[in-house]
């Protein structure tokens, strides 16, 4: 599936993977998250973190109508506040979209998938 956003000159077409790795940039810059991993994470019994080619495994993105919502799969550091964490990403993700891409997201919905030890 890929966002369509229509302009006065066309329709501007955004695959997502595009989109993933502009939200996976914005969630790996924040203090606190080690890394994305599958949106299947359980399912898949993977406990691997993703890398930056494969973002778009834990983005999951879904349109209704004009409502954008992005669902983020995230491990965190233990002895961080996971509640600031989450906000701080729901804020850099729809900054970085609305800046970058040209549209707002509906909502930014944060899933913590794991804490890992350091």
């Amino acid at each position: 599936m890929a966002i369509n956003i229509q302009t006065p000159n066309g329709e501007i077409t955004l695959t997502n993977e595009v989109i993933a790795t502009i939200v996976g940039a914005a969630v790996t810059d924040n203090y606190g998250v080690v890394g994305m991993v599958s949106k299947h994470f359980f399912r898949d019994n993977l406990t691997e973190i993703l890398k930056k080619e494969n973002y778009s495994k834990g983005v999951l993105i879904s349109q209704d109508g004009d409502n954008v919502t992005v669902d983020i799969h995230i491990v965190v550091s233990y002895g961080t506040k996971i509640s600031v964490i989450c906000q701080n990403i729901q804020q850099a993700v729809k900054y970085n979209v609305e800046q970058l891409l040209g549209f707002e997201l509906s909502f930014v919905n944060v899933h913590v998938q794991g804490v890992t030890i350091d």
